[in-house]
């Protein structure tokens, strides 16, 4: 079975991460040790919590320099939900916070009087750009904080789409990094084949 290391970040629950990949027929390795995570071939950078304990955990394990040199290199790597969020400057959830800056802009909470936020549920995705791993489809999210999309198609060449209360960017692709703002591992078979793309490294 192929090997995937999934962050051990101490804030966000993994099981539901773990189980998505055992149905890929992938055997998911948890930790938090930064040799570890950077002899990975694959690594997935779950989250479910807040941006400044999450970035708080990242730096004081050195976890933080790891991620950025295996993006640097174009290794796989996967970001869930603040996973995908921790790859921004920052966030006005935790606003004194510098994220990892792989993309400089900032993640900003989800606002109009006729929305509900926390935002959960389905919603549509659709891809933008020359997608490898990345088809139309349905995703389940869960999330209070997003990227407005006039923030940042100038910043990536591909990704998707969502809309609430206007449009948003729903996930990202640059090489073997694909961040998500949805989580695959609740997402049905579309997600279960995002998963499938991510790992074999196509489409």
């Amino acid at each position: 079975m192929t090997e995937v290391l999934i962050i051990k970040t101490g804030i966000a629950n993994t099981a539901s991460v773990e189980a998505a990949f055992r149905r890929c027929r992938v055997n998911p390795i948890l930790s938090d040790d930064p040799q570890q995570i950077a002899d990975a071939e694959q690594v997935v950078l779950p989250g479910v919590g807040a941006f400044g304990p999450a970035m708080a955990k990242l730096r004081q394990t050195g976890i933080d320099e790891v991620l950025i040199q295996k993006i640097n290199a174009d290794q796989p790597l996967l970001g869930i939900c603040l996973g995908m969020q921790l790859l921004f400057a920052n966030s006005s959830e935790s606003p004194d916070v510098e994220g990892l800056a792989v993309f400089d802009t900032k993640i900003s909470l989800i606002s109009g009087a006729e929305l509900r936020v926390p935002h959960f549920g389905w919603n549509e995705v659709q891809p933008f750009g020359q997608t490898q791993y990345l088809s139309p489809g349905y995703a389940y999210f869960a999330h209070s904080f997003r990227v407005k999309e006039d923030n940042f198609k100038q910043l990536a060449a591909s990704g998707t789409q969502s809309t609430y209360g206007g449009p948003f960017i729903s996930a990202i692709e640059q090489g073997r990094l694909l961040a998500c703002q949805f989580h695959p591992e609740l997402s049905g078979l579309w997600g279960a084949q995002l998963l499938q793309n991510w790992l074999e490294g196509t489409c």
